[in-house]
């Protein structure tokens, strides 16, 4: 696989910091966006989600301040209602997606980003 990865990620994050290691220590080129500087648009979180094969909700961080004050928890939310508040309050996406050509992975624990290697 020649693919480029990429890794999603929030710089103080222990375990995207953890994904860079393991990913330098394997050898491997990649490329980090820092999704706060540069924010994962809907479609994008669209395309990853599909992309790691889960439900939009699996990907919501649910221990954040933000999650707690929309009281996400309680609510019924559509997939389109919950890749938007994602698009919009970045606390709320896990940390790190690791993307490869047409698969990816949240980088949790970080051993999973070896499926791409």
């Amino acid at each position: 696989m020649t693919d480029k990865i990429t890794v999603y990620e929030k710089p103080t994050c222990t375990k995207c910091r953890e994904a860079g290691r393991l990913l330098r220590e394997s050898g491997v080129d990649f490329s980090k966006v820092n999704y706060y500087i540069e924010p994962i648009g809907e479609e994008k979180l669209r395309e990853l989600i599909r992309k790691m094969g889960i439900l939009p909700r699996e990907l919501l961080r649910t221990g954040e301040p933000v999650y707690k004050e929309l009281n996400l928890g309680k609510r019924e939310l559509s997939d389109d209602e919950i890749i938007r508040l994602m698009a919009e309050h970045p606390d709320l996406i896990q940390r790190p997606i690791v993307e490869r050509g047409r698969r990816a992975v949240l980088g949790r624990p970080t051993e999973k980003i070896k499926e791409l290697l």
